[in-house]
This record gives C-alpha cells, structure tokens and sequence, in this order.
C-alpha cells in the first residue's frame, strides 16, 4: 500500500513548511488527488489518520479535493467527454489527458508564535 510513503512525504513536506516559521501549529492540509492518480482516497485518509501521531501533523486534519480526468484533442483542443472514445471527433487525433493524474499539496494552514 503506498499511500503510507505518500503520507510519509506528504508530512515531510509540512515539517519543511513549518520549519520555516517561529512555535507553528498545523491545523489542516488540503491535497488534490486526480481520478487517475493511482491514489486510494480512503487509504490515504486511514495512512494520514496513523502516521500523523508524533509528528508536527498530529493535531491536523486532511482535506481531500478529488480531481476528475479531463481528456482534450491535442490538436484543436475540444474536450473529449468522460466515458467517450478517447479520439476527437472532429480532427481524428487521439487524445491527451489534461487533467486528473496529479497528487498535489495545495494548502497547509498553520498558527505561527509572534516574531
């Protein structure tokens, strides 16, 4: 299961975020996970439940953004329908995936000490 090292780099992320304040306190983290991320949204939540004890991510609660894919025609760029035949009909190219095959850290929201 890789969502454990997904979280693992996902709070490692946080910590060198964090370090870079003074006393933070990391109260959230929002992360955007694409349909074809290859990422088990309800495993990566049960990995964040677990691993987060003991780090700076232990108070912290994990938002997940799914992303769907989104498929568009290289060459004239119409979208392609989710479910359709990955071809435009228009210009006969195949098509590319512009969407929806990311895992990203999008926020990190923390309390900072006084400087």
């Amino acid at each position: 299961m890789h969502e454990y090292s997904i979280v693992s780099a996902l709070v490692g992320q946080v910590e060198d975020a964090a370090r870079l304040h003074v006393d933070p306190s990391i109260l959230g983290v929002r992360v955007r996970v694409g349909e074809l991320a290859g990422v088990d949204t309800t495993l990566l939540r049960t990995a964040w439940e677990l691993f987060r004890e003991g780090t700076c991510c232990a108070q912290a609660g994990l938002e997940i953004v799914a992303e769907p894919a989104r498929w568009a025609c290289p060459g004239c760029g119409e979208a392609i329908a989710s479910g359709a035949v990955l071809r435009c009909p228009r210009c006969a190219l195949p098509a590319r995936l512009r969407e929806g095959d990311a895992l990203v850290l999008e926020r990190i929201e923390m309390e900072v000490g006084d400087v």
